[in-house]
């Protein structure tokens, strides 16, 4: 799992606490005005003049986040940083800097965590995002990361969960329940591989799948393309736990209710084709799946005109007054009320399952 070219092997302890973050950062340069000081001091130094700053914290741990059995170290450090970027675009602003902060157990080498590094840098340098400090410790229990960033809008521009009113439209970027099938495609893969080391699997078909559950792409386009649009969200939110259970986030902040109609919630042609390969209901995984990193946003009617043609954007229903619920509408017209069913990390089952 952590062979490199060299077949190489260095203890953690060769390095210690101070030698090991010197050596997996030396390729971190700042890049940005607002980085005055990054790495090699108590405290990193920013400066964003008169904006707004947001800031956001994600944990992801070995075991109940994310499986090493299917999971390459580069696309891990990959994600980790899209996993915290994700939430930083979802209040409309602009993801800059990131700290990075490791617990690693004596079974993962130095030159696994140059691997790991290797992804946190890449997502980094694509993302324009400086890295600018963070901690490294000791682990018992496998590996842990976590990542805070921080992100800068000007204040008219910061957008939240609380600001939808009744007759808002309901509108997702991009496609839904990708990362969930590509999940099952692994989970599938690895028992298989359990019970036959010499299998060979065929994964060409679920290329698309399997990239959106191993390596996620924050939607850092979409704060831009609205500006360019003349659009603000009244609210929004990303889709890390399923479609449903963010609607409802939404609904609860702003206290309204909501409409969502089955036939427009955006699947791409790969989802439907697996879900019918598992005997799943494509629906009911765009609405529990999680981790497609989309964006889900209200906007006025007014603004309707602007994005309809948009092909990034899907408008897939409609806020109501609170006192309405919150609904599914399926195809067949029924009305069903909306249960979030999104994964729970707190969940001992479900921790189980991821």
């Amino acid at each position: 799992m952590f062979q490199n070219s060299q077949d190489m092997r260095t203890n953690l302890s060769e390095l210690g606490e101070f030698g090991l973050i010197d050596h997996l950062t030396k390729g971190f340069e700042p890049k940005l005005t607002s980085t005055v000081k990054a790495i090699g001091d108590d405290a990193a130094v920013l400066n964003f003049e008169n904006k707004h700053t947001v800031v956001t914290t994600d944990l992801l741990v070995e075991g109940v986040h994310f499986d090493l059995a299917y999971m390459p170290l580069k696309h891990l450090g990959y994600k980790a940083v899209m996993v915290n970027a994700s939430d930083v675009y979802a209040m409309n602003a602009k993801a800059t800097q990131i700290t990075v902060s490791i617990a690693a157990s004596n079974r993962f080498p130095v030159e696994a965590l140059e691997e790991l590094y290797s992804g946190i840098q890449l997502a980094a340098n694509l993302y324009n995002i400086d890295v600018v400090g963070g901690d490294t410790t000791s682990s018992t229990s496998g590996l842990l990361i976590s990542i805070t960033a921080i992100g800068v809008a000007e204040k008219e521009d910061i957008v939240y969960r609380s600001g939808a009113k009744p007759n808002d439209l309901l509108v997702v970027t991009g496609d839904l329940g990708a990362a969930y099938m590509g999940l099952q495609i692994l989970e599938r893969e690895k028992e298989v591989f359990k019970a036959n080391p010499n299998a060979q699997p065929d994964l060409d078909p679920y290329t698309y799948l399997i990239e959106r559950q191993l390596k996620p792409e924050a939607r850092k386009d979409i704060a831009p393309l609205l500006k360019e649009l003349g659009v603000k969200p009244t609210s929004m939110i990303d889709i890390s736990d399923g479609l449903s259970s963010e609607i409802i986030h939404l609904c609860k902040n702003s206290q309204v209710g909501a409409n969502l109609f089955e036939e427009k919630i955006p699947l791409d042609p790969a989802v439907i084709s697996v879900c019918e390969e598992f005997d799943i209901d494509s629906t009911t995984i765009a609405l529990s799946g999680g981790e497609d990193y989309e964006l889900l946003f209200t906007i006025s009617q007014d603004d309707f005109e602007k994005i309809k043609a948009n092909p990034n954007l899907s408008i897939i229903g409609h806020m109501t007054e609170e006192k309405e619920g919150m609904h599914l509408i399926t195809r067949a017209n029924q009305k069903l009320p909306l249960i979030a069913r999104g994964w729970n990390s707190m969940d001992a089952k479900d921790s189980e399952e991821k």
